[in-house]
């Protein structure tokens, strides 16, 4: 009997230290000042102009860049040349015009079948 009585105590003791630990831990939380919300904006498309090929000096099959420039101003500019392909080839603005190189994986004129530019602020 005293036996179980001591076991008893044991098992509350322990019950009071893991509730102590859960209790402290959880009041300790402390989670920061976030914002939520919801609205809506005009998304209007961009013009695209002024669009030059650049072939391969050694062979003209191969389409090793895209240059055009666009009617306001971007921060990301991507392009795809095949309607069916995956392959999104970045550009960089070099004096008001997006230079977009097609060399990895490598354009070719049979392949393009579209120019779809994708521009963002």
């Amino acid at each position: 009997m005293k036996k179980r009585k001591f076991l008893l105590v044991i098992m509350a003791i322990g019950i009071f230290a893991i509730a102590t630990a859960v209790y402290s831990f959880a009041a300790s939380n402390t989670v920061p000042n976030t914002y939520l919300g919801e609205g809506a904006g005009t998304i209007s498309g961009y013009e695209v102009s002024n669009i030059t090929y650049v072939l391969n000096s050694s062979n003209p099959s191969n389409l090793d860049e895209v240059q055009f420039t666009l009617d306001h101003a971007a921060s990301t500019v991507k392009i795809k040349l095949v309607a069916a392909g995956s392959d999104f080839y970045d550009c960089s603005l070099n004096t008001g015009t997006w230079e977009c190189p097609t060399t990895s994986p490598q354009a070719t004129v049979v392949s393009a079948d579209e120019l779809r530019v994708i521009a963002s602020e």
